[in-house]
């Protein structure tokens, strides 16, 4: 495999040196192969799965594949800009590793919102799993292997789902309660009062992590600091409110919310069946176990004098934006 560009002078290569061991190419990308194997480069149209961790300048991690439980499944495509991570993946072959910076104010198109972290690089870490080539191949034969491959590994992540359930409560020394639906809990701090039932409001504040004990996302500003999230300053980081038992919240939390008093705190254990199940959501994983340290903060009930709203038939329900509903 061809990893050095046609365009590469004796000059550049003396420049690569002063950038720590990183090579040069288009739009400002900087990369160094740490793991070079024989095959074909990837080429546009093949099918690649990576694992990949990105952060920033600062060591801000905005991506990482680990945590999230299985590769990065994608079709690879043009590079949308001059030296952005698809213009790095052309360098690469399946198994190669690398290391790739690049440049923010290369790849970001004019107009466009500035990424909202400071520093001059996103840097990847980048392992290539698997290259599927398109090739001659018809569309049927190549979706057949795809569809093949991505089986293979769900089928993996579904056998290792109960084994790291019980790695983690061991790791965690956790004195958890398993209920009759499979979600584990163990209340951290006790409330006062009755708990909510079906048809209160219930108004939570929570952190959920994967099962590697990364945090993904808080609705405590000062945990998602703590964490080293990126701080989205659209983000009100506040509680949430969801209607208790109406099946809009994802099964496990609602059953968990379920079992605390007001000003409860608990760590609640959610196998993917009381989660996202076999589909997965973004970038968590088929067959995922996550975790949601949760405080209830207040339980709303309804006002039984309130009139009963009128939904016109026609009319879809719209989608929300709270971060943890399907």
């Amino acid at each position: 495999m061809k990893k050095r560009l046609m365009f590469l002078t004796l000059a550049a290569i003396g420049l690569a040196s002063c950038n720590g061991g990183f090579k040069k190419g288009d739009g400002g990308l900087l990369y160094n192969i740490h793991v070079d194997k024989d095959g074909p480069s990837i080429k546009e149209g093949d099918f690649i799965s990576v694992n990949l961790i990105a952060k920033t300048d600062a060591d801000s991690i905005l991506l990482n594949t680990y945590d999230a439980g299985h590769p990065s499944y994608t079709v690879m495509q043009k590079p949308p800009a001059k030296g952005d991570i698809f213009s790095a993946l052309k360098l690469l072959s399946e198994g190669d590793s690398a290391t790739v910076k690049t440049n923010i104010d290369s790849i970001t198109r004019k107009g466009a919102q500035k990424m909202p972290f400071k520093g001059k690089y996103i840097v990847y870490q980048i392992k290539v799993e698997k290259v599927i080539s398109k090739g001659s191949l018809s569309d049927q034969v190549f979706q057949g292997r795809i569809q093949a491959y991505v089986k293979t590994q769900t089928d993996l992540m579904k056998k290792e789902e109960p084994v790291k359930i019980k790695k983690y409560i061991a790791d965690s020394k956790l004195n958890v309660t398993q209920t009759p639906s499979g979600l584990y809990y163990v209340i951290t701090s006790q409330g006062s009062g009755p708990k909510p039932a079906v048809g209160d409001t219930a108004v939570v504040n929570y952190t959920v992590k994967s099962i590697a004990n990364k945090v993904m996302e808080s609705s405590v500003k000062s945990e998602a600091i703590k964490a080293k999230l990126p701080i989205n300053p659209m983000n009100p980081y506040k509680p949430i409110r969801f209607a208790v038992g109406a099946k809009g919240m994802i099964a496990g939390m609602d059953e968990g919310i379920q079992l605390l008093n007001k000003g409860a705190k608990a760590t609640l254990i959610l196998p993917s069946s009381l989660a996202y199940g076999e589909q997965g959501n973004g970038m968590i994983a088929p067959f995922s176990t996550i975790i949601f340290d949760v405080e209830l903060v207040d339980i709303v009930h309804p006002n039984p004098n309130a009139p009963k709203p009128v939904v016109p038939s026609l009319v879809p329900p719209q989608p929300t934006q709270q971060p943890v509903k399907k």
